[in-house]
């Protein structure tokens, strides 16, 4: 076990998502996972179907008591509903800067229910954005970030530009809404730009994609991947994850988290 990664973000009741599916991705990975829950959702295959606040105070507070004790080689957020939570995750997070953060900003559940306030989009801009190693929106994520419509490849990588200079230091902008059974992810660094392409796998099965994709990075970046390695391991774990999903529910059903993929960590970590 090498790489310890600590998780912000939602419980999802139905296990496909949020901290559960976190948990399992960086278990699966060889890593180290612990958790910092934001808020409890009701939820399975169908949907959410209810949402319990927790209290920023208690969010921040999950996060120094794994700090203080167990220590950190690279932060993952997830689901961070309300502008209050983002600045008090923020705040945590500002304190150290040499540990890389994976920022994952989940805004609509599978089934449609938004799991970000309006009015908390901007504070996620300002307040979490600048302090991400990386930001790994969704198209429908992007669009609300960037404030237009995305259509094309060609567009994708604008718009993951776009974010960058905003402050990230890169940007995993995901393709998998595009039409076509070729589906393409953006990663723009300082350096510049790489594509990802692989065919779409025709399932309904996709419930906790973008939780997977993000946790399974922060993972090897927590072993000592770099980031470029971290997100082509990722993306091979995450697809084979669909493609061996188990078939539970009614609707977008989970992945299986248990496949594995080779570690391939680097030198660093707990």
């Amino acid at each position: 076990m090498k790489g310890r990664v600590l998780v912000i973000a939602g419980s999802d009741s139905g296990g496909g998502a949020g901290i559960q599916a976190d948990i399992k991705v960086v278990t699966a990975l060889g890593g180290f996972a612990m958790t910092a829950v934001s808020a409890l959702t009701v939820q399975n295959t169908l949907g959410v179907s209810g949402i319990l606040p927790v209290p920023p105070d208690i969010v921040a507070a999950q996060m120094r008591c794994v700090l203080d004790d167990i220590g950190v080689d690279a932060f993952k957020s997830g689901m961070l509903d309300r502008g209050e939570v983002i600045r008090a995750v923020a705040a945590e997070v500002r304190a150290y800067p040499d540990i890389p953060y994976v920022l994952d900003p989940v805004m609509v559940a599978k089934g449609g229910s938004r799991l970000l306030q309006d009015d908390a989009v901007d504070t996620l801009m300002r307040h979490l954005v600048p302090l991400a190693s990386l930001l790994t929106p969704n198209l429908p994520e992007a669009e609300v970030l960037v404030g237009h419509p995305i259509r094309t490849v060609d567009e994708m990588c604008r718009a993951a530009e776009t974010l960058r200079r905003a402050g990230a230091r890169a940007v995993l902008l995901k393709g998998g809404h595009l039409e076509g059974d070729i589906l393409t992810d953006v990663l723009c660094e300082s350096s510049g730009i790489e594509l990802f392409s692989d065919t779409r796998l025709h399932t309904r099965h996709t419930h906790g994609t973008g939780c997977t994709l993000a946790s399974a990075i922060a993972a090897g970046l927590a072993q000592g991947l770099s980031l470029r390695d971290a997100v082509e391991r990722a993306r091979r774990y995450l697809r084979a994850a669909i493609a061996s999903a188990p078939g539970y529910g009614a609707g977008a059903g989970p992945l299986n988290h248990a496949v594995t993929v080779e570690p391939a960590w680097g030198a660093r970590g707990g």
